[in-house]
């Protein structure tokens, strides 16, 4: 079953209820990071929780593009806001298959800093679910481990790339 989102635009920055910001320096360029990002094969080996990623929108990816993303707890059906290459990839929450939030929005955005390096911030905002909201913070903390954990895993996963 899917639970529907709300078509939310780039403004729902500015009136989600809860907002996460990690930042991460990274050891790739901004457009090696971004390169990670449209492969959807990656993103288990560095986001943990996240089986699998499928892209449902043709080539060439871009603004509108859609995919389908399954973690372990839920399954979320994306469609893309900003895609501009080494410095933004936005999408919103089209559904899901649990009614965890009402609306949702990632936004991911790469800075470059010198010797070839990357500044990620990872910024993620929701409205929860009544549901969800009932169990507050502890909700909260949990989205806010795992919003922590994909941006340590791109890291870790970078740096390891480099070593090898």
């Amino acid at each position: 079953m899917r639970f529907a989102c709300e078509a939310v635009g780039l403004d729902f920055t500015t009136r989600a209820r809860w907002c996460f910001e990690h930042v991460v320096e990274l050891d790739a360029a901004p457009e090696a990071v971004f390169a990670l990002f449209a492969d959807g094969e990656s993103w288990p080996r560095w986001f943990p929780g996240i089986r699998h990623v499928v892209w449902t929108s043709p080539e060439p990816k871009g603004v509108g593009t859609t995919r389908t993303v399954t973690l372990d707890s839920v399954t979320v059906y994306e469609h893309f806001l900003a895609w501009d290459p080494g410095r933004r990839f936005a999408f919103r929450f089209e559904a899901a298959d649990r009614p965890l939030f009402r609306a949702g929005l990632e936004d991911y955005v790469l800075e470059p800093l010198p010797g070839g390096r990357t500044r990620f911030r990872y910024l993620v905002f929701l409205e929860p679910s009544w549901l969800v909201r009932l169990v507050g913070p502890l909700a909260r903390a949990a989205f806010d481990r795992s919003f922590g954990a994909g941006a340590a895993g791109l890291r870790a996963h970078l740096a390891r790339d480099r070593q090898a």
